[in-house]
């Protein structure tokens, strides 16, 4: 392994590791908060929980997506195929791989996908 995918994995792995200690801090205080709050308020204070609630989840979500692109990118260092393209096969530049170490696409093919999707 290069330093440069040695340096990647380190840092991959330290996002892990922040990831699971956010989503696992955040999960105990939603355990916590819906302890406290169920059987407590009028039907504002349950809607305001209530939304409170629904965007907690969506958070948590998104935090749970980036833990499966970090795992995903650490599976593809394990084999040998971080830094490549899933989709045109060439090698993703080191800079946008600084910029977001998950990477699967480089910036052409990244580029072509976002237009599609307009």
């Amino acid at each position: 392994m290069d330093a440069f995918t040695q340096e990647m994995k380190e840092r991959l792995l330290e996002e892990k590791e922040a990831l699971v200690k956010k989503l696992n801090s955040e999960e105990d205080n939603f355990r916590n908060e819906a302890m406290v709050s169920s059987g407590r308020g009028d039907s504002s204070d349950l809607a305001s929980d209530e939304g409170a609630y629904r965007k907690m989840e969506a958070l948590n979500a998104m935090d749970a997506r980036k833990l499966k692109s970090i795992e995903n990118a650490l599976k593809r260092i394990n084999e040998g195929r971080y830094g490549y393209c899933l989709q045109c096969g060439k090698k993703i530049p080191e800079g946008r791989l600084r910029a977001i170490p998950s990477s699967v696409l480089c910036i052409e093919c990244k580029s072509e996908n976002e237009k599609m999707l307009k």
